[in-house]
């Protein structure tokens, strides 16, 4: 309920689909900074002046990352999009032949979430005269057949917040003109980017923000830290 002199609540489908992508978008740039942060510190931690190698090093995560990202998430939406549409045409050909029995459901639906019999049969005759398919998908499915998600949306979205998160450690590395303090840096930069993406998934999840926060420095830290170990033992064992 809205009070006086508030804004409306959201309340359609509409806005929990944003609520998604942006949720999705803060994933795939959390992603982006931990992978690529510990790809290009394991290098520094090798050589911290091949700026060379850390450059490649640093491309070839962000190209690679995105194009993995993207490809996972339109083969996940596109096996999603498809168990929908079949769901749909399953429950179309039921309304078609069986309207009497897929009536009684729908009553049977709405007496379980509380309504009496009345009430109930009520309901359902009004949506079913109304839009009797889409009243089906939203009550037994929780499916909207307007807003089915797109794979390619969904893949471009990844891949972008992937990569846009991914370039923020590799700028960090690569603009410090003292290859001492590459790695120190890139490891501060780094732990505000998570820090600051935990407050915004915390808010957009109406979660604890401590706890957001703390899990991604703890997760990202942990990642960067291992890496760059793993890039020191190998670079004393081949020098």
């Amino acid at each position: 309920m809205s009070h006086p002199g508030s804004a409306p609540e959201p309340h359609t489908s509409a806005v929990a689909g944003r609520l998604n992508w942006l949720r999705a978008g803060v994933l795939g740039a959390n992603d982006g900074i931990v992978s690529t942060a510990g790809l290009v510190i394991g290098v520094a931690a090798v050589n911290a002046s091949a700026t060379g190698a850390i450059m490649v090093a640093g491309v070839a995560g962000i190209v690679s990352g995105a194009v993995s990202m993207a490809l996972g998430e339109y083969v996940s939406v596109s096996t999603q999009r498809d168990t929908e549409k079949a769901l749909i045409a399953k429950e179309s050909f039921e309304l078609e032949n069986y309207p009497d029995q897929e009536f009684a459901e729908l009553v049977g639906l709405y007496r379980h979430r509380g309504l009496s019999k009345e009430t109930a049969t009520k309901v359902a005759r009004e949506l079913t005269e109304h839009d009797a398919l889409g009243s089906h998908l939203h009550i037994e499915l929780g499916i909207d057949a307007d807003e089915l998600t797109s794979p390619w949306q969904a893949a471009a979205a990844s891949a972008v917040s992937f990569t846009l998160g991914a370039i923020l450690p590799v700028l960090a590395i690569l603009l410090m003109p003292v290859p001492a303090w590459r790695i120190p840096l890139t490891f501060a930069v780094v732990l505000v980017a998570l820090g600051l993406t935990g407050l915004v998934s915390a808010r957009l999840g109406g979660a604890p923000r401590g706890r957001a926060v703390v899990r991604l420095l703890v997760g990202g830290g942990l990642g960067m830290a291992i890496t760059y170990g793993i890039g020191t033992l190998l670079g004393v064992g081949g020098s």
